[in-house]
């Protein structure tokens, strides 16, 4: 399913958001903190990662996306890129039976070009193995960058318009979206960072543009169910407008220059 843009229509709005888009942020200072060697918070971060999933399935939510290794990722120093890498291919080959057994569909993102080929493997058939499940779709972006994304969906536009199958008059928002690597996902409802940092460090940069952003200073591997619905009652607390005014939302008035979608 290729969805919408919120710049020309208007999402729906619900108590428990439809998309959640995580950034993972503070495994290494958690694990600092304490002394510990920086990969011990990548360890206890995937236990994080498993708390989220399923708290995320039992509420509700349709999609979750975790923001797991950024294309800028690869300039941390290479014992821990190394790490990750090998972290990545555990996870996968552990939790996918879990994943598929709790109907959850994994989808990865991202450019998979950069790794092995068996971390290739791996994600193509855990990919495949959970294609038909309908529960949540978990969405785990790695070496993934918002400016790729833009730039990747360019390209196979302009080779449309080359190859003679599109022009540029037909290029618009919803036929742009549609060549985004996430083009079968709603755009992020909410916008989680932990950690205490507050940008989107090169994450979903087209997708974000209405998304409502929720900043905390806990560090990933704290971040537990409690935390999730702190998120979520402060997102229940916004006023998502998408560029109507407050009384027409009150007054439950359609907007005439946005089509619900």
């Amino acid at each position: 399913m290729i969805h919408t843009s919120s710049t020309v229509c208007t999402p729906s709005v619900t108590d428990v958001p439809r998309h959640i888009a995580i950034i993972m942020d503070g495994n290494g200072r958690w694990a600092e903190s304490r002394h510990l060697p920086r990969v011990s918070g990548h360890i206890k971060g995937l236990e994080a990662v498993r708390a989220i999933i399923g708290a995320c399935a039992t509420q509700g939510t349709a999609f979750l996306t975790l923001f797991a290794f950024s294309s800028e990722n690869w300039r941390r120093p290479v014992d821990e890129v190394s790490f990750l890498m090998h972290l990545f291919i555990s996870a996968l080959e552990r939790e996918i039976l879990h994943l598929h057994t709790n109907d959850i569909r994994l989808r990865v993102v991202g450019d998979l070009s950069m790794f092995e080929s068996r971390t290739q493997e791996l994600i193509y058939h855990a990919e495949v193995k959970t294609a038909g499940n309908t529960g949540l779709t978990l969405t785990i972006a790695a070496n993934y960058g918002g400016r790729w994304d833009i730039l990747q969906a360019t390209r196979k536009i302009a080779q449309q318009c080359i190859d003679g199958n599109s022009t540029i008059q037909n290029v618009n928002e919803s036929s742009f979206a549609q060549h985004l690597a996430m083009a079968y996902a709603p755009e992020p409802d909410l916008f989680i960072r932990t950690g205490g940092e507050q940008r989107v460090s090169n994450f979903l940069l087209w997708q974000l543009a209405y998304t409502e952003f929720y900043f905390t200073r806990v560090f990933w591997p704290e971040f537990n169910d409690a935390e999730l619905s702190k998120a979520i009652a402060a997102y229940r607390k916004r006023e998502r407008r998408f560029g109507r005014t407050s009384a027409q939302l009150t007054q439950k008035l359609k907007n005439v220059d946005l089509i619900s979608c």
